[in-house]
């Protein structure tokens, strides 16, 4: 793709942006401060992964891997906030799962150890693992909220931290892997996923391209349970002192 036809392609940026204006939706600073970071960042990663393809360094592997998790632990802290020690929590969380899947793909050597398939497909990894968390949290404040009463009254019987938060916790487990699980079952049929579909625009064998989504598509089920699953369990005991009761947590819109 040349220069002047990517230019043309901000086209898809200007019909947005008008129809914001047209109906005042008040979204077009951040529409237009989304592509301008969007446009700055990748090209500067782009730089950076010729850089670390080149050199072919485990360093700089593991660099960019750091910034993928700290980047993601940023974004997704917010959500969760008032839970003590969140941060850590979904550090944890993201290099347990980042270890778990590099682990299985280099250890049974369905992906070779090299800097091209280790970074993206960590991206792929850790993006997905930040949504999920992103998810969860905001799902799991809520529910903590709306069924408040219910958790102080298992409390008040006698009930133990883990009997009260259950429902709780297990709703938002699996309303946060909802999304991962409807996607795959229209895969192919609604949209040919992203790794697919550039392979195939680069001149791929279309079966070959279809073998690598599925192991994409296996990797991030995988990713969506278990990171929903460990962040749910590293956060619900803080949400209780030693007298086994539970903290204030503020919902995403009181925060």
């Amino acid at each position: 793709m040349s220069v002047l036809n990517l230019s043309l392609s901000l086209i898809f940026v200007l019909i947005p942006l008008i129809l914001s204006k047209t109906l005042r939706l008040g979204l077009e600073k951040d529409t237009f401060i989304a592509t301008i970071r969007s446009i700055i960042q990748l090209i500067a990663v782009g730089f950076i992964l010729t850089f670390v393809f080149e050199s072919d360094s485990y360093l700089f592997i593991i660099l960019m891997v750091a910034l993928m998790i700290g980047a993601a632990t940023h974004n997704a802290q917010k959500k969760g906030a008032s839970i003590k020690g969140i941060i850590w929590k979904l550090i944890l969380t993201f290099v347990f799962i980042e270890l778990l899947t590099q682990g299985i793909l280099l250890g049974f050597q369905i992906t070779p150890p090299t800097a091209q398939y280790i970074i993206p497909i960590s991206g792929m990894v850790v993006g997905n693992s930040m949504v999920l968390s992103i998810l969860f949290l905001n799902r799991f404040t809520s529910e903590i909220q709306t069924q408040k009463k219910e958790t102080e009254l298992l409390l008040s019987l006698g009930g133990t931290p883990k009997q009260a938060i259950h429902l709780p916790l297990i709703h938002s487990i699996k309303a946060s892997l909802i999304p991962t699980i409807e996607s795959q079952k229209t895969i192919g049929l609604v949209q040919l996923p992203g790794m697919m579909s550039g392979q195939i625009i680069a001149g791929a064998d279309p079966i070959q391209a279809v073998q690598f989504q599925l192991l994409i598509l296996f990797l991030l089920l995988t990713t969506a349970a278990v990171t929903s699953i460990m962040l749910g369990f590293l956060s619900y005991p803080t949400l209780f002192n030693e007298r086994m009761q539970m903290h204030k947590i503020k919902t995403d819109e009181e925060n």
